[in-house]
């Protein structure tokens, strides 16, 4: 008899078990809007920025084919640029879009120009060649497959995160597995703001357009970002969150604030002042619609959690914190480099990278290959493996001060993570030696007692 009533209770648990799951699953699709920051200054126009999606319940057999996403599997970014392949889109999987490396464990502490590329250039080479196959040579072709991966190394971006369901990303799957994946970029009508327009419009019909006037009827990046935000505002029963995922730090150059059309006009001095001379009356318009638009008037960062790669995002550094590791920082400088007050040891560091050999351990993780005096030496560049090679240990302390200290530069990081500071720091410490008294007493930056404080 008792068993007769444990065998139906037992069923009843698994039918429940099972309907959490799925709801739990249904609950965790999402879409989020990526606004990627402009680098490089070639004209007004590139001041706006790039703009992908990135799918968290959509995955891909290759650059070009949608499936759902399998359990333990972190989705794709779609996006949309010129002249890669001859193709509209494709997929790439988050961690490689970001950093050209395939686990969270192999992103590097500090990156130049020569690593970026041989991380993406590896990168394509296992993955990519349908859409950026090697020269006849069997050297890297040219093009913009590079922004496909790596996207980290050369920009700050903001996600604007919205709830979706399963239906919908496999009506998505169906819908661009089904149409013709064949380019018809075109910078003013069709970009890659308008893709990610489109896609988004998908889940959410009519909820995002361009602006006929502060953008002169060109889709921009921040637009969309702003479209969505006041969509998620009219729509508080949807899930909507934001998140900052920080420029890799290195020598590569910083990234700049993303704009709209006119306010890059505006904004920009080698533009809006030769304007105001020869005709005052087109820059007094321009700063009328700047204004009455409010085009700067929306921050991409207001309320952003801050993204952690492998772990939850997190609240950004706070400022107090942020001063004592600075304050911290200087001190071990001074301690270090006593010669040499004012030490950018991040700058010392660059000229050291840009030297080496880029390369990889046996398990695929980055090192770099140095010269020095007579020995050939290895030195991990990734926070799994940067205590592991056969580099002086001074020179791996270089190496993870440099990292703190373009990390902590007053003003220029976005979206500081204070997970990833701590780890920093922790590493930076244990390769110290321990019985180094000018160390010893300053072996806790006062952030970590606040942050052990806290409830």
């Amino acid at each position: 008899m008792r068993l007769r009533h444990i065998q139906p209770m037992r069923r009843v648990f698994i039918k429940l078990a099972v309907i959490i799951l799925a709801c739990s699953s249904l609950a965790s699709a999402s879409a989020t809007l990526l606004l990627e920051e402009p680098y490089g200054r070639m004209g007004f126009f590139t001041a706006t920025g790039h703009a992908a999606v990135y799918l968290s319940g959509v995955c891909a057999n290759g650059p070009l084919v949608l499936r759902p996403c399998a359990p333990g599997e972190t989705g794709i970014v779609l996006s949309r640029y010129d002249g890669v392949g001859g193709y509209d889109w494709a997929a790439i999987p988050l961690i490689p879009y970001l950093y050209a490396v395939e686990r969270p464990e192999d992103v590097p502490l500090f990156a130049n120009a020569k690593m970026a590329a041989f991380l993406r250039d590896r990168y394509r080479r296992k993955y990519l060649e349908k859409i950026a196959p090697d020269l006849n040579n069997g050297e890297t072709p040219g093009g913009n497959w590079y922004q496909l991966v790596g996207s980290s190394y050369d920009r700050a971006i903001y996600g604007f995160e919205i709830e979706t369901t399963r239906e919908q990303d496999d009506a998505l799957i169906r819908k661009l597995n089904s149409s013709p994946n064949k380019s018809h970029f075109h910078l003013i009508s069709n970009n890659c703001a308008d893709f990610a327009k489109g896609v988004l419009n998908f889940y959410y019909p009519k909820s995002l357009h361009r602006s006929l006037v502060a953008d002169l009827a060109i889709t921009t990046p921040k637009q969309i970002a702003k479209m969505l935000s006041k969509f998620s505002g009219r729509h508080p029963e949807l899930e909507f969150s934001r998140v900052i995922i920080s420029q890799v730090p290195g020598s590569m150059p910083r990234s700049t604030n993303v704009h709209g059309v006119v306010e890059s006009f505006f904004k920009a001095k080698k533009y809006i002042v030769p304007s105001a001379v020869f005709s005052p009356i087109f820059a007094g318009c321009v700063a009328a619609v700047y204004v009455g638009t409010g085009a700067g008037h929306f921050e991409p960062a207001r309320n952003a959690m801050v993204f952690v790669v492998g772990s939850a995002p997190e609240r950004p550094l706070g400022r107090e914190d942020r001063r004592a590791y600075q304050q911290q920082l200087k001190h071990f400088l001074a301690d270090a480099y006593p010669e040499k007050p004012g030490q950018s040891v991040d700058k010392i560091w660059a000229k050291v990278q840009s030297k080496a050999k880029t390369a990889v351990d046996e398990q695929g993780r980055p090192i770099l290959e140095l010269q020095v005096g007579d020995n050939l030496v290895q030195i991990g560049v990734a926070a799994d493996n940067v205590r592991s090679g056969n580099a002086p240990p001074e020179m791996v302390r270089q190496l993870l001060a440099a990292r703190l200290q373009s990390e902590l530069r007053g003003g220029s990081p976005k979206g500081l993570s204070e997970e990833e500071v701590a780890r920093d720091w922790s590493l930076l410490q244990k390769t110290m030696a321990e019985n180094d008294s000018r160390f010893a007493a300053r072996s806790t930056p006062r952030s970590e007692t606040i942050r052990g404080n806290r409830p």
